[in-house]
């Protein structure tokens, strides 16, 4: 028993990608931005993509915790609070603590 209990976490998966330069990406999209502003391009039609995300990128505290990877309650928590309010209405139907 004592085994498992000293035994660490595995270290998260984190891929980064290789051939992909963000960047770069940045720039280009900021050039086409600056040509649709000049005129130099058609006007870019709308696409929910492009609004997907704002609220997330322009609050700090959002984007640490997208980050981060985590979720603001767990499973397990909820289903306890169930449980025990379960519990709390079966009393407060029958008056009392047994099943």
């Amino acid at each position: 028993m004592g085994m498992f209990s000293s035994m660490k976490k595995p270290r998260r998966f984190n891929h980064q990608y290789i051939y992909v330069d963000e960047r770069k990406e940045k720039l280009t999209k900021m050039e086409e931005d600056a040509k649709r502003d000049l005129g130099m391009l058609p006007e870019k039609e709308f696409s929910p993509e492009d609004i997907r995300g704002k609220f997330i990128e322009g609050t700090t505290h959002l984007r640490r915790r997208k980050q981060s990877g985590r979720r603001p309650v767990h499973f397990g928590v909820i289903l306890i609070i169930i449980g025990l309010l379960l519990f709390l209405w079966h009393y407060l139907q029958t008056g009392s603590w047994s099943f």
